[in-house]
């Protein structure tokens, strides 16, 4: 729809009944971000706080909770932007379906940002950082954070909105050491656009100007997390994908800012001018602590009349970005394979926190004339993979061969790693790269960015058959025990409080060493867990746990292990060590006296009942 404002969505999803009110007074601490995740959880509507302790601003959440409602929020435009993004991908397409095509020139040409003289909605007033919602999601944050904002930059040498970068990174609003109404912190990786910006902007020794902007329609949130591919502006996409051009204009300051926002906040950021900014909740199920990032002086606080505040809630996937996933990829589909020859899919596993873990699905074609059996050009790819954008901070990557099951599913956590350990060779098919960069948010790693990657390539036939039970006789010594079967194949054992790597590495050692082989018959993987049962108990459990909690270099083992040419591998299972280690970032935990309060809403007469 094209909505011009956020208002509008707001009032469109609630006469479709698509969203309620919460007349209550709410609590922006812990208690709105509960609230929103209960009702996350329950499949539920949007919801519209209408009085927030502390502020005289509405706010909206779980505007993006369903794939349903997103793509009713986009019903009419969707089609057209699918469109558009395949000929960006696949410009021949257009030769070829020329009519399937031939409103996407139309389509692009009706999206191009409008650059307004006068009259928009946000000069309407002036506020301050501390009147708005000072929502904070989870007990340890360092204080309150935007986290559905859309942050705007432009490149120093190429001035101007088309070569600009509108990207969602976090803002952390108060704490710390910020001065109240005066400072904010920004928190991104320094490879994405804004860090190019800044670099650019370092480099000359003048500041980077930044507008924040939170609200307006929302197809302009959706265009600040979106993948696009090179050269596709993100307005340009906000404008196709929302039926109206992206309306903007600059201040006296020189500070881009959005018409159709609800808020928009600028300010600079001064070369080597940092401050602690965290911890924060985040998307991987723990907290990224505290940590030096670019510290932003504020201009000025602009809103519109009857401004609504948009945010979300992060955490332990599943949770809104989940579904802002699942949206992107109706939208781009098979763009990224489209971009690495050879690839057929590739998915970053959700359940696992989305970068921790990767499944991909690609060709062996290098010796046609002759069977495969062992990863060639997977091998390539995997290394194409993990140099590609966002996915380039993955820590695992499992790769398999379309040839050997064109049908198989890469959304099927247990039918693709049943595949691949069906098949896979320990002693040959694991790559590593040690010493390398991986996600910032992950602190599974020897320091911040610092850790390692592993291939796990897998070609061929079946050559195991997995177990499906514990087999009978296998007793696992202290002290590591009490075997759980997670899936096919794969056994979670109880460890010990993890100590050091120096005394654990001794101890897995003698460990893997006293497993008799011949009653490990069917199981291919060990893992070794704080709680067997807690990590055995689903798929997604089996998967977080076993994927953020480990480092490839540090806490990949195997039974019968041995290194030959620099090449690691093992002829028994492969054991990795997922235990919580002492420099690992504690897990988000909810606040009960705040859960107690949530279970009253959904009582009969309250807010949420039916609902949650």
């Amino acid at each position: 729809m094209g909505y011009k404002s956020l208002a509008d969505c707001v009032a469109d999803l609630e006469q479709h009944g698509h969203l309620i009110r919460i007349k209550e007074e709410v609590d922006p601490y812990l208690e709105m971000a509960a609230i929103h995740m209960r009702v996350y959880d329950a499949a539920g509507p949007a919801i519209f706080f209408e009085r927030i302790k502390g502020s005289q601003f509405p706010a909206v959440s779980n505007l993006f909770g369903t794939l349903d409602r997103s793509k009713f929020m986009f019903r009419d435009s969707l089609a057209n932007v699918k469109k558009l993004v395949d000929v960006k991908m696949d410009p021949m397409s257009v030769v070829k379906k020329p009519f399937y095509y031939a409103g996407s020139a139309m389509t692009a040409l009706g999206a191009l940002p409008w650059k307004k003289k006068s009259g928009a909605p946000i000069l309407h007033g002036r506020t301050t950082i501390s009147a708005l919602p000072q929502i904070v999601n989870w007990p340890m944050d360092g204080g309150a954070f935007v986290t559905m904002p859309q942050v705007y930059t432009e490149d120093a040498d190429r001035p101007g909105i088309m070569n600009a970068n509108l990207g969602m990174y976090r803002i952390q609003l108060s704490g710390n050491e910020y001065i109240p109404d005066e400072e904010i912190g920004l928190h991104y990786q320094l490879h994405r656009g804004i860090g190019v910006h800044q670099a650019k902007a370092n480099a000359l020794g003048k500041p980077l100007k930044v507008s924040i902007f939170v609200g307006g329609p929302p197809s302009h949130p959706l265009s600040a997390v979106m993948p696009l591919p090179e050269g596709l502006s993100e307005t340009i996409f906000a404008g196709a994908l929302g039926n109206r051009r992206f309306r903007y204009f600059y201040d006296e300051e020189g500070f881009c800012l959005s018409a159709d926002a609800d808020f928009v906040i600028t300010g600079t950021v001064y070369p080597n001018e940092n401050k602690p900014e965290g911890p924060f909740g985040d998307h991987i199920g723990y907290y990224s602590l505290t940590h030096p990032f670019p510290l932003m002086k504020v201009h000025r606080v602009y809103h519109r009349k009857n401004a609504i505040w948009s945010f979300t809630v992060v955490g332990r996937p599943p949770q809104e970005d989940t579904s802002f996933g699942a949206l992107i990829h109706e939208i781009t589909g098979a763009a990224i394979p489209m971009e690495i020859n050879g690839l057929h899919a590739v998915h970053a596993v959700d359940a696992a926190g989305v970068h921790p873990l990767l499944f991909a699905i690609g060709s062996e074609r290098y010796t046609p004339y002759q069977k495969v059996d062992r990863p060639q050009e997977l091998l390539t790819i995997a290394n194409q993979i993990l140099g590609k954008n966002q996915l380039s901070l993955a820590k695992y990557l499992f790769i398999s061969s379309f040839e050997d099951n064109p049908k198989l599913d890469i959304h099927d956590v247990v039918g693709y790693l049943s595949h691949i350990l069906e098949r896979i060779e320990w002693d040959r098919d694991v790559h590593f790269q040690t010493n390398t960069t991986i996600d910032t948010l992950d602190y599974s790693g020897d320091g911040l960015n610092a850790g390692s990657k592993v291939v796990f390539a897998a070609v061929g036939s079946p050559k195991y058959t997995l177990a499906t039970e514990i087999p009978v006789g296998l007793d696992f010594q202290r002290p590591f025990g009490s075997a759980k079967m997670a899936l096919p194949g794969v056994v979670v054992v109880d460890g010990s409080v993890f100590e050091s790597y120096e005394s654990e590495q001794q101890k897995i050692d003698v460990w893997s060493n006293s497993i008799a082989v011949d009653r490990l018959s069917g199981i291919r993987l060990i893992v070794i867990a704080d709680d067997a049962e807690f990590a055995a108990a689903s798929p997604a459990n089996f998967v977080w746990v076993t994927f953020t909690r480990s480092n490839p270099s540090h806490d990949i083992y195997g039974v019968d292990a041995s290194v030959r040419f620099k090449h690691w591998g093992c002829n028994g299972p492969l054991i990795i060590d997922a235990r919580t280690k002492p420099h690992h970032a504690p897990a988000l935990i909810k606040d009960p006296a705040v859960e107690r309060r949530i279970d009253q809403l959904g009582t009969r007469g309250g807010p949420l009942h039916g609902i949650i």
